[in-house]
């Protein structure tokens, strides 16, 4: 049945185009939403029962470190992602499944060797972030579970990306609401009612996610379609992987270099002392809410323009682009609003502190009205991914937006060391970042005659 239906295609080479993409875009938003859950509920429910100082050591360094590891990985995958979408657009099957079982073998060998690594640096980078002596022991204890955990979130992104890059976005999403329903009843169990803390919120998370691997490789296994999962065949193809990496290596990188400016925000932030900490841990969940939509019209763009290019359809690849620059500007600005004129009700959920309380909403007031300066980044860097141009775009970003953050923090917070000084290492770069971007896509790219 499921050949069936690929023969006469999936929906994403025909029909209209902008049906097909929120058709895509609201699993993986969702699927996206419920992934967020996974460390907001962690941070809810240890920031109301623990305190201020077990929030900082769930969401505060620890949160900039795991995001910038699986981060990498996740940048990695999109190479795996944009070839599985364009052989699956193509209707080349061997070379589907030598895209498939190479990259969940290198996901289940990249997670052997993060969690050893990870589980063994994790006092020092902890260190090298300046992290707060009175949470130095929760983070540690909490990064050394995750990092013991972190082969089922590898394997879960891999089988996902894939289920994803072919169509399939609805099925990654439930095995995301099952697994994170059950980590918001084990936060409970193990943190409020067992009164493990931190560790009952780690264990908790790495519980779900090995759950959720498990789930997303059977649905692989039991498909009947190209992308069919096979354990005798879990290879590392040298050339396949040669492939996957020339494309999603860029993108690691940039995820990498990301999560290095943003680590030393946060280190910026951790000068300020535990309540700045607290608060800005506290803000980047209301503050996810906002970077979920926007990156999964990213995501939904890269699929859309890999399946259509694969199949030759280069009109409908740049009117693709078009649409979701204008679904993704039209959400940022609804979200803009929402954020900053309701957000606070979302703050309380996090933080009992007054003066954190008071700090996050001036946080979240000073930013959500400039999330429209990053849309563009977004899309047009998913819209290049997707037809493998990779390396220009990493380098847009890593100088306009990493580069350039990293000199103002270093610049400019030591001449004036506050909160907003910090903050406005965001905007600044993502404005700067959206003109390089234009001036590439509009001039130089091979999508070039797809703005106008």
């Amino acid at each position: 049945m499921e050949r069936q239906i690929m023969e006469r295609g999936n929906g994403i080479t025909e029909g209209v185009i902008w049906k097909q993409l929120l058709l895509f875009f609201f699993p993986i938003l969702f699927g996206t939403f419920f992934q967020q859950l996974y460390n907001a509920a962690d941070a809810m429910i240890v920031g109301r029962f623990v305190g201020k100082e077990a929030l900082s050591a769930v969401a505060g360094s620890t949160g900039m470190l795991t995001q910038m590891v699986v981060g990498f990985f996740v940048g990695l995958s999109s190479g795996a992602a944009v070839l599985v979408s364009q052989y699956y657009g193509a209707k080349q099957e061997e070379m589907v499944g030598y895209a498939v079982h190479t990259f969940m073998a290198f996901s289940i060998l990249a997670g052997l060797v993060m969690m050893v690594s990870g589980i063994i640096l994790t006092p020092w980078m902890l260190e090298a972030m300046g992290t707060p002596d009175e949470v130095q022991e929760m983070s540690v204890l909490y990064l050394r579970v995750y990092f013991g955990g972190i082969i089922g979130n590898l394997v879960y992104n891999s089988g996902a990306a894939i289920l994803r890059a072919v169509g399939d976005s609805r099925r990654p999403l439930y095995f995301l609401i099952s697994s994170c329903l059950i980590n918001i009843v084990l936060d409970v169990v193990l943190v409020v009612v067992c009164r493990l803390g931190v560790l009952g919120a780690a264990l908790a998370t790495v519980l779900c996610q090995a759950m959720s691997a498990g789930m997303v490789i059977v649905a692989l296994m039991r498909t009947k379609d190209m992308h069919h999962l096979e354990w005798r065949r879990m290879c590392l193809d040298r050339r396949m992987l040669q492939r996957m990496v020339r494309i999603g290596f860029p993108s690691g990188l940039q995820s990498v270099m990301y999560g290095s400016s943003n680590v030393i925000i946060q280190s910026a932030i951790n000068s300020l002392g535990i309540n700045f900490v607290a608060a800005w841990a506290a803000y980047s969940k209301l503050d996810s809410i906002f970077w979920m939509i926007v990156s999964s019209f990213g995501i939904a763009v890269t699929t859309f323009v890999g399946q259509n290019f694969g199949a030759k359809q280069m009109g409908r690849v740049r009117s693709g682009v078009k649409c979701c620059m204008a679904m993704t500007l039209v959400s940022s600005v609804l979200m803009s609003v929402v954020i900053y004129n309701w957000g606070i009700y979302g703050f309380e959920l996090f933080a009992s502190d007054p003066e954190v309380s008071a700090i996050g909403v001036a946080m979240m007031r000073y930013l959500s009205p400039l999330y429209v300066t990053y849309v563009s980044i977004e899309i047009l860097s998913g819209a290049l991914r997707g037809v493998g141009d990779c390396w220009i775009p990493m380098l847009l970003c890593c100088g306009g937006v990493c580069v350039l953050r990293v000199a103002w923090i270093l610049v400019a917070v030591p001449l004036r060391r506050d909160i907003y000084t910090i903050m406005f290492s965001y905007p600044l770069t993502w404005v700067v970042t959206t003109v390089l971007f234009f001036v590439y896509y509009r001039y130089f790219s091979h999508l070039r005659k797809g703005i106008g």
